[in-house]
């Protein structure tokens, strides 16, 4: 329908839902989100060559734990972060199946902030804005550092930060927890059981 294309100037459409979202598959073939309807979701940008990047294992470790229950992972690669996705979508799939051994789909890189950016992550970042890093992680001064030297008012901006941000939608399709790259794989994890 032509009417589900349209959204508000600034695509934060309230009365959206995931399932409106059509995204591109490796190869170009176009996907409708209302395919997994009745599934709880991950959706998590990500990048092969980042401090994050180890993270698939324990995406692949979730995927086979709760796949049969109803779970499914929506991994879109960005290289808008450090440039740490260069690759093109075959060989992010290869690298990632040769060193952690992902099962998941992949879909066709994206841009999930700026001018390019894709209409499913302005809807996401609509629904759960950024929230801070986790304090006890190694990393976190680092992000914030640079960031805050990028942007001092960072922190007050919904747009993704980094590798590896995670929203989780459940079973009705609406979005109910953001996880920053920081946040433990372990807390992820109950959020997704908790779900199922």
């Amino acid at each position: 329908m032509e009417i589900k294309k349209k959204s508000c100037c600034c695509g934060a459409d309230k009365n959206k839902s995931i399932y409106d979202f059509e995204v591109m598959a490796q190869g170009g073939k176009s996907v409708k989100l209302d395919d997994y309807k009745g599934k709880v979701l991950l959706v998590v940008n990500t990048a092969s060559k980042c401090g994050f990047t180890p993270q698939y294992a324990d995406l692949e470790a979730i995927n086979k734990r709760f796949a049969e229950r109803g779970f499914a992972i929506l991994d879109f690669p960005c290289n808008q972060f450090g440039g740490q996705s260069p690759e093109s979508d075959a060989e992010t799939t290869q690298f990632c199946q040769l060193n952690y051994g992902t099962t998941f789909p992949q879909f066709k890189k994206l841009e999930v902030n700026g001018a390019n950016e894709s209409p499913l992550y302005t809807w996401l970042k609509a629904q759960r804005g950024f929230a801070g890093f986790d304090e006890g992680h190694t990393l976190t001064p680092i992000l914030d550092k640079m960031l805050r030297e990028a942007d001092p008012d960072y922190a007050s901006k919904s747009d993704i930060k980094w590798n590896f941000t995670k929203f989780l939608v459940d079973r009705d399709g609406n979005v109910v927890a953001r996880f920053e790259p920081t946040t433990d794989m372990a807390v992820v994890a109950s959020a997704i059981e908790a779900l199922l």
